[in-house]
């Protein structure tokens, strides 16, 4: 054992959870290889039905849970976080019993808990190994995309086995899952409570696929997971993200932010000005409804500041819509050499309706062009003679 790393564990009340159900031929390695490091190692024996009871046996110097039947790994996990709390350890590392994980990755977790006393310390996996099954890593990716809509925090690993979890914040949270979607239920009920998440590297070990045990089922868990994340994801968009930004709202900090994004970005005058002005012909093309959606995609495509085609694109608010539709249609009317005199009428045909369509959109076309080109030559103007002063 290293008594160095042991002492370690000993000084922040830090101990090993292992949970595990019917991984009796990987578990002796696992439990042999964490005491190389620690003693603090605690088992939960999820009701396994093979010798798992028989190899704890071997092994009196660590404390060992028994479920009589299985629970799930979530249960598991929250039976050893229980246990570990009334035994005064205030945090626990998890770590998987099918030997994927590797304990000398174990100090990495302790180094940044000095830095990071109150935060679940995540164990990423580097996803691009050759070895690493192709539906873990869409997996992951499908969990850590959820991950980032729900609580906003990027993470590159959320499937993740080996973590670590500050047990007093996680004790006053009444968790309602039991089975694998408990793991994201922890991350995300622990992040909406304030606690932190970061992520340090780990290695990561796939055996060859005969010789791999897996206990998830992928119809009925991927099922329970997706239920999950389909209800965090109304909770997030009706009650934490709109409770985060009104708590920390500020009208300094909005007005701030939203000219870094805008005037104050590191873009050119001449880029600044394009995103006006095509921001501006975006509002006033007739593309009824997709008239932002469609100015966000091509301002991503022709790099333009998506934040001032967005605003720009604004000008086809209701006081302006009557502007706009007048003169679509007088424009068009001048081109098409119709008159220019609105009509109203109640014997209207299809022909009428055809003709008065294609007008206001030719005019409307011609209209949102010439608006964009005029936007755009006064704004550089302007953007030019505003830095010229302030030099």
């Amino acid at each position: 054992m290293q008594p160095n790393l042991h002492s370690r564990f000993i000084q922040y009340k830090c101990c090993v959870l292992i949970p595990t159900y019917d991984n009796a031929s990987t578990l002796v390695h696992v439990i042999s290889s964490v005491l190389e490091y620690t003693t603090n190692i605690i088992v939960v024996n999820d009701g396994s039905v093979d010798n798992t009871r028989e190899v704890l046996a071997k092994f009196p110097q660590i404390e060992v849970i028994h479920h009589n039947k299985n629970k799930g790994k979530g249960m598991a996990l929250r039976t050893g976080f229980k246990h570990a709390f009334s035994k005064g350890y205030l945090y626990a590392i998890s770590i998987d019993s099918d030997g994927q994980h590797y304990a000398e990755d174990l100090y990495k977790f302790i180094d940044l808990l000095e830095v990071h006393p109150n935060a679940i310390i995540m164990g990423a996996r580097d996803m691009n190994q050759p070895d690493v099954p192709e539906k873990s890593t869409l997996g992951n990716r499908f969990s850590s995309f959820w991950f980032r809509v729900i609580t906003a925090i990027n993470l590159s690993d959320t499937q993740s086995g080996y973590r670590l979890y500050p047990l007093i914040p996680i004790s006053k949270i009444r968790f309602f899952t039991v089975k694998y979607e408990f793991e994201i239920e922890v991350m995300v009920r622990s992040v909406w409570n304030g606690v932190e998440i970061i992520s340090v590297p780990v290695k990561v070990y796939y055996p060859p696929v005969k010789e791999r045990i897996t206990h998830f089922r992928p119809f009925k868990d991927v099922t329970r997971i997706t239920l999950l994340n389909i209800l965090f994801v109304l909770i997030s968009v009706f009650w934490y993200h709109p409770y985060r930004f009104f708590k920390n709202f500020s009208f300094s900090d909005l007005k701030k932010k939203i000219y870094e994004h805008t005037l104050g970005s590191s873009e050119s005058n001449q880029i600044k000005a394009l995103s006006m002005g095509f921001g501006v012909f975006m509002g006033i093309i007739p593309l009824w409804g997709y008239q932002m959606w469609a100015g966000i995609a091509l301002a991503h495509f022709f790099k333009l500041n998506k934040a001032l085609v967005v605003i720009f694109s604004n000008v086809s608010i209701p006081p302006m819509i009557p502007v706009i539709l007048f003169y679509s249609n007088y424009i068009g009317a001048v081109m098409l050499g119709n008159s220019t005199d609105l009509m109203f009428s109640t014997n209207i045909s299809f022909a009428d309706i055809s003709n008065y369509l294609f007008q206001y959109i030719l005019g409307s076309i011609v209209l949102s062009i010439t608006s964009g080109i005029l936007v755009f030559i006064i704004s550089y103007l302007l953007l030019s003679l505003t830095q010229r002063s302030k030099s």
